[in-house]
């Protein structure tokens, strides 16, 4: 007979799926806030949409049609009956929900129709240092209109919300492109096949990361990287890789304007005419900026962006951290884009077959938060905690109650100590809370009609500067005798 009890599941987290605890969530709310009241006085209204869409809205490249789970999480709709449903995925991002409503509801919609939203999204992707498969997003899209202007005022819309989100001018940079660039280059050297183009774009938005050399193995048969994955390349023509060369190289000069910029794009080779139409398009963006008085370093244009996702078609733009960060053991840590967007004027015609423009830049919230957590900036979001009501006696929990009842009905934040630890561990307890303050209703202070406040926050300052044990014990920094009814004024004091 066996002696072994069952069988405990390993507590663990799913790769790409983190716990987050006060301080986490409250940078992420933060910067939810305060870009969503910029968003707002940009005139875009709210908008939640369901975690949920059917595969098929969310327009993914789906290669598996009897489990469609390539890059999302997927489950299939029964719809309460015994056939099998349609297939349902968890949103990747806030953009092809948009577009899924704004097909549903177009009829009743203000046109152009701005919006913005919130919240996770999920990717089945391979995880890594700051990237999940469960992250925050925040969007903002402008549906209806195929003006530059729109485009434009989407990228300064983004400086200030990267601004209120906490990063100061020159700690971040959105660089911006266009689509048609490619277009144009690829129509003149015979790529045709819309799979090769969308693998040598997504080839060519590594260029960052991987610098050259990387990217065209990418752009001819293939890569594999120092983890031992093999990336199947896009097989262009060795024509096509060297004009692809050379317009890269075109602007890949420091220090250049925007104006420099697109002077230098016109003259890299033959664009044709997607590529003449979209630098037209960049140079009414740039107008745009210009008049809107957006600081020329804190928009630049770059051709190397083309951002991964194949829904883009003319404008992209891609925001950069320029924040010095650093991993808990001081090494430099490069985070990257943390945000991007650009115009899809497709996406809503694959529900009504015509074509309604929008342009829309979306950031990574939880991407954010970590960037500034390792810049030295996660005090800013230090939480707070309650203040704890010390416990001595069953006999006189009426009185523990009464406090924190009063506290509580005064709006101050506060919990009863409900261990059953002594006076020394509900101590610490209050100090590993973050309280500001600990209350003690002994038996002397209960019959005198007094209460001990202890000010936390300044025990501990003044802790830091006395070095021997007993004269702590005897000064006691930060603790007072009060009476009673002064119990809600003394606690606002501290706190305040």
């Amino acid at each position: 007979m066996s002696t072994e009890g069952p069988l405990r599941p390993l507590a663990r987290n799913p790769r790409g799926f983190a716990d987050k605890r006060g301080r986490d969530l409250s940078a992420e709310r933060r910067i939810v806030r305060q870009v969503s009241e910029v968003y707002e006085r940009w005139g875009f209204e709210p908008l939640e949409t369901p975690a949920f869409e059917y595969a098929d809205a969310l327009g993914k490249f789906l290669p598996d049609a009897d489990r469609p789970n390539e890059g999302v999480f997927a489950l299939q709709d029964d719809a309460g009956s015994d056939e099998p449903g349609d297939w349902m995925a968890l949103r990747y991002d806030h953009t092809a929900p948009l577009a899924r409503f704004a097909a549903q509801s177009w009829e009743t919609l203000p046109k152009p129709f701005r919006r913005y939203a919130y919240g996770p999204v999920w990717r089945n992707e391979k995880p890594g240092p700051g990237r999940f498969r469960e992250f925050w997003q925040c969007d903002a899209d402008t549906v209806g209109s195929d003006r530059p202007e729109a485009d434009a005022e989407i990228i300064a819309m983004a400086c200030q919300g990267l601004q209120a989100a906490g990063l100061a001018p020159g700690q971040a940079q959105i660089r911006v492109s266009n689509r048609k660039l490619f277009d144009g280059l690829f129509d003149a050297g015979g790529v045709t096949e819309a799979g090769q183009r969308l693998t040598a774009l997504r080839a060519i938005d590594k260029f960052d990361r991987l610098g050259w050399d990387g990217v065209v193995q990418l752009l001819g048969e293939g890569r594999l990287d120092e983890s031992g994955d093999y990336t199947r390349g896009a097989n262009l023509p060795a024509t096509v890789k060297g004009a692809v060369e050379a317009f890269l190289a075109s602007a890949n000069t420091p220090g250049l304007t925007r104006a420099q910029t697109l002077d230098a794009v016109a003259r890299s080779g033959d664009l044709g005419a997607a590529g003449e139409a979209a630098l037209n398009e960049l140079a009414a963006i740039d107008r745009a900026l210009n008049a809107m008085s957006v600081d020329p370093a804190a928009v630049t244009f770059d051709p190397t962006i083309v951002r991964g996702l194949e829904y883009y078609t003319g404008a992209v733009f891609e925001a950069e951290l320029l924040l010095e960060t650093a991993d808990d053991k001081g090494r430099p840590v490069r985070f990257g884009s943390i945000g991007g967007g650009g115009r899809y004027d497709d996406l809503v015609a694959r529900f009504t077959g015509q074509s309604v423009p929008a342009t829309g830049f979306s950031f990574g919230v939880s991407r954010l938060a970590s960037a500034l957590r390792a810049a030295g900036r996660g005090d800013a979001d230090a939480v707070r905690g309650p203040v704890v009501v010390i416990v001595f006696s069953e006999d006189d929990m009426a009185h523990y109650l009464s406090a924190v009842a009063e506290l509580r009905a005064a709006g101050i934040a506060a919990e009863l100590y409900l261990g059953r630890a002594g006076m020394k561990a509900q101590m610490k307890y209050a100090d590993r809370r973050g309280a500001p303050a600990a209350v003690i209703l002994g038996g002397d202070e209960i019959a005198a009609g007094q209460v001990t406040i202890k000010d936390l926050d300044a025990g501990r300052a003044a802790a830091a500067g006395i070095a021997d044990n007993e004269a702590w014990k005897a000064e006691r920094p930060g603790q007072v005798v009060l009476p009673r009814a002064e119990l809600v004024s003394a606690i606002r004091r501290i706190i305040e």
